[in-house]
């Protein structure tokens, strides 16, 4: 392995030769410039020095060797010898933060998480967590629809004891709800990913693993509790079908029990907030002689953007079902379902399930809320719900009750990806979503009891009058 000198790789730090380092090893990222979703410029402010900390904050330490050709790398470096890459970060205004943060026995709702995180991440990290796309009436929606609807209490059953086990795809699961797949997890913890997997096994909860954690895959299968904790992976289907299938393989031996192909971002939906931060850190408009009213420089990449960088595939049609299908024989989840026409078509696909999502309102604005699908679906095809395809449900759940009023109506799990994200901050870490989870625990059983059941099973649509959301249903289609 051939070592380079620090000055050597200084040199190279320009449009026509750009090398990079990346803890040790330097790539030549020349001809990848003009590829790079997150833009050039991102890459050029590294050129010719030690990117890692730029890199890391954003990106996992794997992902350069998976997107990179094998003849892009030039060798190693000692870091101490060439300059370190100036991070974004220090231009950011400081968070105000008050330590010590509450203990966690103070933690009473799954939203106190959402204040300890706002104080508590860089203004980038919460930029990215909290927001949606455009206006981010998507992201409200959602919410809204389950104060829409109602419960139907039933009395004077015996509901001294109360049972929230249930399975996922077959897999035992302590309560009807999972770790929605989230990415850079390390704004929120050093621990990101593998606190979720410690926790979860503890907990009896599944974790859906994120295409592109904030760690490697490998580490985050072996934070589990023990080599029997079931684990699902989100997928979004590389261009590339060499490398999507060489992901599938990898995560087939690391032992995942069913992939969740992400369908509702073929491209990435606008994030003001991020994008309005990246705007303010950047130099964004500059005066020349040639033009006295400005001239727009390129536009800096917000994170969102940049963390996306290779994973979004617009040609992705049902087609690729068929191919997927071929190349591995693990249950098949379709996360991001916004129609009842496009449920009926996963079901006639024949895949395992499907998740009624629009990406936590951050694809496109204004897309209905999950529930409203979910009720387009009890309306006009009845038949996929309890059947051999399973539904699941993300979006804005914050309440025992957002998650009994799902299940009631033919849900077979609900998905968190913000809140347990916001569970980590503050330092909490592993301590901080487990304490969510039993929040969580505690005001679903609190209100199965209320409701008149005592397991998963006794939940049925009468306990829910859907009335009031039900005009918001479409009001005919053609199947």
């Amino acid at each position: 392995m051939k070592k380079l000198e620090g000055s050597e790789v200084a040199r190279h730090n320009n449009r026509r030769s750009c090398w990079i380092a990346l803890y040790g090893k330097v790539y030549d990222i020349t001809d990848f410039l003009d590829a790079h979703p997150g833009g050039q410029q991102v890459l050029l402010r590294s050129a010719g020095q030690d990117g890692t900390a730029e890199y890391e904050s954003v990106h996992s330490p794997d992902l350069v060797e998976e997107t990179l050709p094998s003849t892009s790398f030039r060798g190693v470096v000692d870091s101490d010898t060439i300059p370190k890459a100036q991070s974004t970060t220090k231009h950011r205004p400081q968070q105000k933060r008050k330590a010590p943060f509450p203990p966690l026995r103070s933690m009473i709702s799954v939203n106190d998480f959402e204040a300890i995180a706002k104080l508590y991440l860089s203004p980038a990290g919460w930029a990215y967590y909290s927001s949606g796309a455009d206006d981010e009436r998507s992201r409200y929606e959602a919410a809204r629809a389950f104060c829409k609807l109602v419960l139907r209490p039933r009395v004077l059953r015996n509901v001294d004891q109360i049972d929230t086990r249930t399975t996922i795809l077959g897999k035992n699961s302590s309560m009807p709800v999972y770790v929605s797949p989230s990415g850079l997890g390390k704004y929120a913890h050093p621990d990101a990913e593998c606190a979720f997997a410690s926790g979860a096994g503890k907990e009896g909860l599944i974790q859906v693993i994120p295409t592109s954690p904030s760690m490697p895959i490998e580490k985050i299968i072996n934070s589990r509790v023990s080599e029997s904790q079931p684990v699902f992976f989100q997928l979004y289907f590389n261009r590339d079908l060499q490398k999507a299938e060489a992901l599938i393989r990898r995560v087939e031996k690391l032992g995942v029990s069913a992939i969740w192909l992400t369908v509702d971002s073929p491209v990435l939906g606008k994030r003001e907030r991020d994008d309005r931060l990246k705007a303010q850190v950047s130099t964004g408009f500059f005066i020349s002689k040639e033009d006295e009213f400005g001239t727009l420089e390129e536009q800096q990449p917000g994170v969102a953007k940049v963390a996306s960088s290779g994973l979004l595939n617009p040609r992705l049609t049902w087609d690729d079902i068929a191919w997927i299908r071929q190349v591995t024989r693990l249950p098949l989840v379709l996360k991001g379902i916004q129609s009842v026409e496009d449920a009926l078509l996963a079901y006639e696909k024949g895949v395992e399930g499907i998740v009624l999502s629009n990406h936590g309102g951050r694809s496109q604005d204004t897309a209905q809320a999950p529930m409203v699908t979910l009720l387009e679906i009890r309306r006009y095809a009845p038949h996929l719900i309890n059947s051999r395809m399973e539904v699941f449900l993300d979006g804005e759940i914050r309440r025992g009750t957002d998650i009994l009023k799902a299940l009631a109506l033919g849900v077979r799990a609900v998905g968190l990806g913000r809140p347990f994200l916001f569970s980590l901050t503050g330092g909490y870490g592993e301590a901080g979503f487990r304490r969510m989870v039993q929040i969580l625990r505690e005001e679903l059983e609190g209100n199965m009891a209320l409701a008149g059941a005592t397991r998963i099973s006794e939940l049925v649509p009468e306990m829910v009058n859907t009335q009031r959301l039900d005009k918001e249903v479409i009001g005919s289609i053609k199947l």
